[in-house]
């Protein structure tokens, strides 16, 4: 099951975030409350230090005093060394409180055993105290001033825990926030940095398939982006070197085949030669020989002696080419240059070039490919096939003169069809025409100068691009056809 990067780098994020969060509120949760208890207690140490504890508290340092409180929240009374008050700021129940609290702390040991003191100094001391009448908690600071009168100053437990637990809530709430923008901001932050990934990755596929056209188009100067035009450099080296490969192959298989059928081609060979030029050597003696005799005084006679061996001169001077180019095929001395080309131009090329005799044969061409057909192959070779068949088309032509040609993909393999309206093939010559000098009708193909070369010189190139090829008879024509390797 294929497991989504962009998967695991959000939930890796969104979980340091979660627990960042959660480890967070819990270290809230156990010292916040510790932390305000602290800070409070210092709040109290800080009232002490507003009183002139050397002689009567003066007005300024009252009104300073009392702000402080209003500010923090702070219960105080002052009194004189006999414990009567003499300022404060209190409710009038909570300073009645405050005078019997601080009157048994002053008089009674056993009150002051009650409080849990926090801190003691020689001038006063931080307790927690618990009124039991009243079920409450404070947090209070009481000493004798340096005039010998008593300050207390007391807060209540409950409003520390209050803004303990609201600021954890508070905490949590923001927290969820966080996670929630967190994760948005992370899904799409991993889009970004996933996407040239997706990309290399698809890259990758196409260049495991053999499509070199796959490039990274992404750009970047991070790492990322120089693995993607590392990539392309590999795409580049690696379609050279199939290319290498593939030529290699072919040779190495075409050696191996030469060796075993060499004997056979020579003898072969000098036989259909010798049969061959047999013919036009002796009606060329023989006009020759009539020249000479004067076997006919008259100009005409002699013009047309003249066009007959001028005719048969060259009728052979095409065969002993095609004979000699097809003398190499099988030898294999044409070297075999496997490479990729569009052969939808080459084709629209080679009708280009073959227009006058198109014209000539009034003939209807059918040829409209979807696109460009990318396939292996060496490029000449392939041309001279598609120019035998195409010749040859042109030569059978009858009835609508229409000339179809298509070029159809399945899986890896592109099909090419060259098929011409006339008559169809014999079917007991069906398998004999792509024999050298074989001639189906040989009086019609001696009347176009056809030698019965043109279809060997093709099955001697595929068989050595090791593809396939073949002819098939309709009723109102004949189909030929090749294979070529595609991408």
């Amino acid at each position: 099951m294929k497991k989504s990067i962009r998967k695991r780098l959000a939930v890796t994020f969104m979980g340091l975030i979660a627990l960042s969060v959660l480890l967070t509120g819990v270290v809230s949760y156990a010292f916040l409350p510790r932390y305000y208890l602290s800070k409070k207690a210092e709040t109290l140490e800080h009232s002490w230090d507003l009183i002139d504890i050397d002689k009567d508290v003066s007005i300024d340092s009252g009104i300073r005093l009392l702000q402080f409180c209003i500010n923090n929240n702070l219960n105080m009374i002052g009194t004189d060394s006999n414990l009567k008050t003499i300022w404060s700021y209190a409710t009038d129940q909570e300073k009645q409180k405050m005078q019997v609290d601080l009157f048994g702390y002053v008089v009674v040991d056993d009150y002051r055993n009650v409080a849990d003191v926090i801190k003691k100094t020689d001038k006063y001391q931080v307790q927690r105290f618990h009124d039991a009448n009243v079920n409450l908690d404070y947090l209070e600071l009481w000493g004798k001033m340096g005039n010998g009168g008593y300050y207390l100053v007391r807060t209540p437990l409950q409003s520390i825990r209050d803004a303990s637990n609201l600021s954890n809530q508070f905490y949590f709430f923001i927290g969820f926030l966080i996670l929630i923008a967190g994760g948005a901001a992370i899904w799409y932050l991993t889009k970004r940095i996933v996407k040239p990934i997706q990309e290399l990755t698809g890259i990758s596929q196409r260049m495991a398939d053999l499509d070199f056209d796959a490039k990274y188009a992404s750009g970047g100067e991070d790492e990322i982006g120089e693995l993607g035009n590392n990539f392309n450099k590999m795409s580049k080296t690696l379609e050279r070197t199939i290319t290498e490969l593939k030529t290699a192959n072919v040779e190495l298989q075409s050696d191996i085949d030469k060796k075993t059928e060499i004997d056979e081609m020579r003898k072969e060979f000098l036989s259909n030669v010798t049969h061959e030029l047999k013919t036009p050597i002796a009606l060329i003696q023989g006009y020759a020989e009539g020249l000479k005799d004067c076997v006919n005084d008259d100009d005409e006679s002699r013009d047309f002696y003249c066009d007959v061996i001028i005719d048969e001169s060259q009728k052979m001077n095409q065969m002993v080419k095609k004979m000699l180019t097809l003398n190499q095929l099988e030898f294999g001395n044409e070297q075999v240059e496997m490479e990729r080309f569009d052969l939808a131009d080459l084709i629209r090329g080679v009708l280009h070039s073959s227009h006058i005799l198109i014209e000539q044969k009034e003939a209807h061409i059918i040829f409209d490919p979807d696109g460009p057909v990318i396939v292996w192959g060496d490029e000449f070779k392939v041309e001279e096939v598609f120019t035998n068949y195409l010749t040859n088309a042109l030569n059978h032509l009858n009835d609508e003169k229409t000339i179809e040609i298509t070029c159809e993909k399945t899986d890896d393999v592109v099909k090419t069809t060259v098929f011409n309206t006339g008559d169809p093939i014999p079917d007991e010559d069906m398998d004999n025409i792509w024999i050298k000098f074989y001639k189906v009708d040989k009086a019609r193909t001696r009347e176009y100068g056809g030698s019965g070369i043109g279809l060997s010189i093709v099955r001697a190139i595929m068989d050595s691009l090791h593809q396939k090829y073949g002819a098939i008879n309709y009723e109102n024509g004949v189909a030929f056809w090749f294979t070529l390797e595609s991408d």
